[in-house]
């Protein structure tokens, strides 16, 4: 628990996402939160997180820390949004899949487990906890043609949520509203 703030237990708060919209703007969206450098997130004068989407994971959290992706995975993983939460020592990755039409999405959520696992060969070094989750248009992945992928997804151990992400899932604080 943070002073003046509570965890994922006493929260019901969520990101509504409206398209491709980036974590960083939802963050700044709620009064609570600062972002500095499109990267750190504070809350009450405490760092609690770290943003970093497509390149910036490997810029800013991997090459830092003298880690090349290349001997630990053939390909770049370029990220919608991921967010490193201190107190839980876990990047959440998080895909945005906002589909209107039929087309390459449907396949795409079917990678979600090759794509966790690629994701803790990458950053084991760092030691680092990895969920991996989708937020996914609800009109239209709700649909019942989606039932099985989305008890796949759910089968290996990622998740899914329809348009809006929890601030509970992401153990990010908030205020008190005692």
């Amino acid at each position: 628990m943070i002073k003046g703030g509570t965890w994922w237990w006493k929260t019901i708060t969520w990101l509504n996402f409206e398209g491709r919209t980036s974590l960083q703007d939802k963050l700044r969206n709620l009064d609570w939160y600062t972002i500095i450098d499109d990267c750190h997130v504070y809350f009450q004068n405490e760092k609690v997180a770290e943003i970093y989407q497509k390149n910036k994971l490997y810029k800013n959290l991997l090459e830092p820390n003298w880690i090349d992706y290349k001997k630990f995975i053939s390909k770049k993983l370029l990220p919608d949004n991921a967010i490193y939460v201190i107190v839980k020592n876990t990047l959440y990755i998080i895909e945005i899949k906002y589909q209107e039409v039929a087309g390459s999405v449907d396949e795409k959520l079917q990678t979600c487990d090759f794509k966790k696992k690629q994701y803790e060969r990458l950053l084991r070094p760092l030691k680092l906890n990895i969920e991996y989750c989708y937020v996914l248009r609800g009109a239209w992945f709700g649909k019942p043609e989606y039932k099985d992928v989305l008890n796949y997804i759910q089968a290996v151990w990622c998740k899914y949520f329809f348009d809006e992400l929890p601030l509970d899932y992401l153990w990010l604080p908030i205020p008190n509203n005692d």
